[in-house]
């Protein structure tokens, strides 16, 4: 007789666009700063020098919009990280081109059909 694997937690649904995840409008402006960086690196601080909130960052993380880059030994509480594909086209502006994603204005709303 098989034993049957333990039950584990149920796996959670790829965050992002696919489940309806809406970014704020302080979302997308800290999102669209990483356009205009190498490799879409997102910054640590904003425009004021003051450092991006860390619940910020953890949204945009677990909504698929931005990934952690790399680890920081000098500063291993700084989260350092850049614009996933999902955050390209959140944004339209995919890695290889033109936009193909949905428009969103500032305030998270999407243009009626």
């Amino acid at each position: 007789m098989t034993a049957l694997p333990e039950p584990g937690p149920e796996p959670r649904p790829e965050p992002g666009p696919e489940t309806g995840a809406r970014p704020e409008a302080r979302q997308l402006q800290w999102l669209r700063r990483g356009l205009s960086q190498p490799g879409g690196k997102l910054p640590l601080f904003d425009e004021e020098g003051q450092r991006v909130d860390r619940a910020l960052v953890r949204s945009c993380i677990d909504a698929g919009w931005a990934e952690r880059w790399f680890h920081n030994p000098l500063k291993p509480d700084w989260v350092v990280c850049r614009l996933t594909e999902a955050g390209r086209l959140l944004l339209e502006v995919p890695a290889g081109g033109e936009g193909k994603g949905r428009k969103i204005s500032a305030s998270g709303d999407t243009p009626q059909a």
